[in-house]
């Protein structure tokens, strides 16, 4: 992909031009929170004032793509107009519009977190002390990816990190919490993985029927709540 367009405000980050019929909006390339919250907050500030040609908007961890309708206006070329107009508006550098806050309930260990003694001992701690630390965490949905609803979430403490397991179990259930490296997540659905399993949620992480399908979105804040507390 050819980088034509680069944003110059200083409010906006650099924009490339993806394919024919979508933009690109790069915030660096590290896997942080502050970048992350950052796509997050100008997500929201487009969203609220989405014009009819833009399709979607997918925020990833350093990343924001914007899908147009080029059918719209066939006569122009709507990534330079969609550029132009990125550039007009007044967006504001705030990462103080937080997304919702879901508690997610867990049943950790046993049959529903077969890797959580091994993460315990990765760590050096006791298995009690992982589910606390984990349940202690305040997690924000960084993208959705991999499956659909699936959660890619920061701010696992780096204490709990492990890396995948060398090779991915062919049946992982629906539900099932995990740690990827530095990352949490939760599997919407049942299916190949490779993540350590610690827990079960019976929280529904995705649902074709449902509006929205997917239980979380990018940018939520989410806290694992053990099933075991009362």
């Amino acid at each position: 992909m050819a980088i034509v367009e680069r944003a110059t405000a200083d409010q906006l980050p650099a924009i490339d031009r993806l394919g024919e019929d979508a933009l690109l909006l790069r915030f660096g390339d590290a896997i942080d929170a502050s970048t992350n919250a950052r796509v997050h907050a100008l997500s929201r500030q487009i969203a609220r004032i989405r014009p009819a040609w833009l399709l979607d908007i997918v925020p990833a961890y350093a990343t924001l793509a914007l899908f147009l309708d080029i059918d719209a206006h066939p006569d122009l070329d709507m990534q330079a107009d969609a550029i132009g107009w990125l550039r007009r508006q007044a967006f504001v550098e705030s990462s103080s519009d937080e997304g919702r806050l879901v508690r997610i309930p867990v049943r950790y260990g046993g049959d529903d977190g077969p890797d959580l003694a091994d993460v315990a001992a990765h760590a050096g701690m006791t298995v009690a002390d992982v589910v606390a630390l984990h349940a202690s965490g305040r997690y924000t949905v960084a993208m959705l990816g991999f499956a659909p609803g699936f959660p890619y979430l920061l701010g696992l403490d780096k204490t709990l990190a492990m890396p995948r397991l060398a090779t991915p179990r062919l049946h992982v259930q629906a539900g099932s919490v995990g740690i990827g490296g530095e990352q949490a997540g939760i599997y919407p659905r049942s299916g190949p993985g490779g993540w350590r399993i610690i827990g079960r949620t019976s929280k529904l992480l995705f649902d074709p029927a449902r509006e929205p399908p997917a239980l979380l979105a990018p940018g939520d804040r989410v806290e694992f709540v053990s099933a075991a507390d009362p």
